[in-house]
């Protein structure tokens, strides 16, 4: 299986017609049409469903999809970290970042970087431990910030100097927003929503069985796709302070729970790793940036 025909196959998968994927990939159709048949025989399962004006794929092809688009991923990403061997003025660095206004310190030290580092791309992809935390155990990312205790037999990690608190997002015409602060009993007769990794990591350390009181009406991985919903009034949202917009415009607010529930975050990366000069180089100015902090 030759990494050129599975880039000729996620071209065909995305745009559902032969005769486009040829043009965008500059090869003849008959030759493209070959090429997946040769794959098809190779496997030996159909990946495509042909109709007359479409081809989609059958279930063998959406997994091969799948698999060619991280196997494509691990290539580039290899092929960038060998250019950038001799290009110590950038290069890419591939970071996995949890929701925090903690992130702020990142970017400001990033920011700084990049003036003696110009060349320096960065790629940033945002989602929970779980997804963050498996794309970098498949080489996938470099670092990755992240909202829980890091497993310390897998991971090096950097502690950030502050925490989150959490607190309820809601409509400010909730009755709950006269409140200071907001308790369980307080939330018990409304609809929730929050995200999974909460409800297994921090929710259970601040309400204890009575978790299984409150009404989780659904789950979101990213706060900010939360508050659209939270200020339909369809829900009030649990999250962290200052990821939602609750200015004085704004028709939301945000109140701490009572008793406080804080969360600490950490940087980490994979013990053994072997980074690119770039990334090696941004990880130590981190490194420096919060020792010369603590």
């Amino acid at each position: 299986m030759e990494i050129r025909v599975l880039r000729y196959f996620l071209e065909i998968a995305r745009e559902e017609n032969m005769t486009r994927a040829a043009e965008r990939l500059h090869v003849t159709q008959p030759t493209l049409s070959k090429q997946m048949k040769e794959l098809e025989e190779e496997l030996g399962k159909k990946l495509f469903r042909r109709g007359s004006a479409s081809i989609h794929l059958t279930d063998e092809g959406m997994l091969l999809r799948k698999r060619a688009e991280d196997i494509l991923d691990m290539v580039d990403k290899t092929a960038d970290e060998f250019k950038a061997l001799d290009e110590i003025t950038g290069g890419n660095v591939y970071i996995g970042c949890a929701e925090s206004y903690q992130i702020k310190y990142l970017a400001e030290i990033i920011h700084k970087f990049r003036k003696r580092y110009p060349l320096l791309k960065y790629h940033i992809l945002s989602g929970d431990t779980a997804q963050v935390a498996e794309r970098l155990d498949r080489g996938l990312l470099d670092f990755a910030v992240i909202v829980e205790p890091p497993n310390l037999q897998k991971y090096n990690y950097i502690e950030l100097p502050v925490s989150d608190t959490w607190g309820v997002v809601m409509r400010k015409d909730c009755p709950l927003a006269i409140k200071g602060a907001v308790t369980v009993q307080d939330l018990i007769v409304y609809d929730l929503i929050t995200s999974p990794q909460s409800l297994e990591a921090d929710f259970p350390r601040w309400c204890g069985e009575m978790l299984d009181e409150l009404n989780i009406i659904g789950t979101i991985n990213l706060f900010y796709n939360g508050t659209v919903f939270a200020k339909a009034g369809d829900c009030l949202l649990l999250t962290f302070d200052r990821l939602a917009d609750t200015g004085e415009d704004s028709e939301l607010c945000f109140r701490p729970l009572k008793p406080t529930l804080k969360s600490k975050m950490y940087i980490i990366w994979k013990k053994y790793q072997v980074f690119t000069p770039i990334a090696e180089r941004l990880i130590e100015e981190i490194k420096t940036a919060f020792c010369d902090e603590g």
